[in-house]
């Protein structure tokens, strides 16, 4: 009993300095995209996957365990049922973006710390977890110059912040081959934008509008996965998920302000505000999501699936504006092999390498242009030396996505982007009880 209260105490201690560390940065947070298509609908969406995910495409709706590790499967909480060691996932992620317009081009850098993730079995049949992870981005900033009448005017549009999830969930398994679970989720934080139209002459009287809605509410996800002998040690798991589409409570502050810049470009003192809404409660409204899956596995060796994916994002509205939305769908494919998980004799035998890719119809059409995203992933897991006599596991996973947005076509912006995601997996025995003291 002593040796299971002193493992429960380091654990404890270890989670409560990955909480501190990662809301100490997150608090230090800045903008974290820059892309102008963010300005549309809630932002970049940035989706419930780990950095092993997204390695294999971002399949996920029909993935539990590979090669015996455990993932933390939060895009479908039925794969919770199958963790039976204490779990824990904490990671970051950095991205290089590259905008180009007509013969225009500009380059951004940007890092986050990505999610924190925990999961310990309850019984031998289920499971929970619990963490936090970004659920949306906004940042962009440019400027468009147009005719009023006869007059030549520059269009500003700026914005930055994002929407943050954390979740609770739970998932248990019926028999040997059906499993079921749902995330209770809280989404929150601040979408704040910025639209301005300027005159090319100093001294004259600009308009802006700053909009900022404070975002906090409740979700919910669901998911159910069933997997069947398809050969001696091959397994063929189908798998599907969603979430509701909840309304979440949001709380808007707006200024209309007129202002003039000076001989050096700076904005003066805003002269003169013609409307102030503080306070104003209204609502945000989420679209319905349905994931399907499939895959195909080897245990301890190999694992390839595919993913379809569809949200309906023509009913989202903000502060009861219909945001003018298109659904949206999209499909992933991708797979991991393991050399030999158990090899004594070669590192790079027992090191998960990870491939997939991905395509999306996404939710933004400008101009009758529908807005796309393909990509390509690559990624490695790369096991560390076991601890606690063989019963604790490590795991580094990194991952690189590269891919693009959009499309030069009717003046457009094509965004081409490569993305780094490094995540650190702990498994280990924290919670099992000793029959010998």
């Amino acid at each position: 009993m002593k040796l299971l209260q002193i493992k429960m105490y380091k654990g404890i201690n270890y989670i409560a300095a990955i909480f501190v560390l990662v809301c100490g940065l997150s608090a230090q947070a800045q903008v974290t995209t820059s892309s102008p298509y963010s300005r549309y609908g809630l932002g970049n969406i940035k989706g419930s996957l780990l950095p092993q995910l997204r390695a294999m495409g971002g399949i996920s709706t029909a993935v539990g365990k590979v090669t015996g590790f455990n993932y933390i499967n939060m895009q479908n909480p039925a794969s919770y049922a199958g963790i039976n060691l204490t779990t824990i996932d904490v990671g970051m992620s950095a991205g290089l973006t590259n905008l180009t317009r007509s013969n225009l081009s500009e380059t951004s850098f940007n890092a986050t710390f990505s999610h924190l993730a925990f999961a310990a079995p309850v019984t031998r049949r289920s499971a929970l977890s619990f963490g936090i992870l970004p659920y949306s981005d906004l940042g962009y900033s440019y400027r468009n110059t147009a005719k009023v009448d006869t007059t030549t005017v520059d269009q500003l549009y700026e914005g930055e912040g994002g929407l943050s999830k954390a979740y609770l969930g739970y998932g248990y398994r019926f028999g040997d081959h059906l499993r079921i679970g749902g995330n209770l989720e809280y989404i929150f934080g601040n979408l704040q934008t910025t639209r301005a139209t300027e005159f090319q002459s100093v001294g004259a009287y600009n308009a802006k509008l700053q909009n900022k809605n404070s975002v906090a509410g409740i979700n919910y996800s669901y998911g159910i996965q069933y997997d069947f002998n398809i050969g001696k040690k091959t397994i063929m798991t189908l798998g599907y998920s969603g979430s509701t589409s909840g309304k979440i409570n949001s709380t808007q502050t707006s200024f209309a302000t007129l202002y003039t810049r000076d001989q050096s470009g700076n904005e003066n003192t805003a002269a003169d505000t013609l409307n102030i809404v503080n306070g104003g409660k209204s609502n945000l409204t989420l679209p319905l999501n349905h994931n399907f899956g499939i895959s195909i596995q080897q245990n301890d060796k190999w694992m390839i699936g595919a993913d379809f994916r569809m949200s309906k994002w023509s009913a989202t509205s903000i502060n009861n504006v219909n945001q003018g939305l298109q659904d949206s769908w999209g499909a992933s494919l991708g797979g991991q092999w393991t050399p030999d998980a158990f090899s004594y004799n070669s590192y790079m035998k027992r090191v998960d390498y990870r491939v997939g890719f991905n395509y999306d119809k996404t939710y933004i059409k400008i101009g009758n242009q529908d807005i796309k995203q393909m990509g390509a992933s690559l990624g490695f897991g790369f096991p560390l030396p076991t601890a606690n006599g063989g019963t604790a596991f490590y795991k580094i996973n990194f991952t690189t996505e590269l891919g693009q947005r959009g499309t030069l076509n009717n003046n457009l912006v094509k965004e081409k982007y490569i993305n780094f995601h490094l995540g650190f997996t702990l498994n280990d025995t924290w919670f099992r009880k000793y029959r010998v003291d």
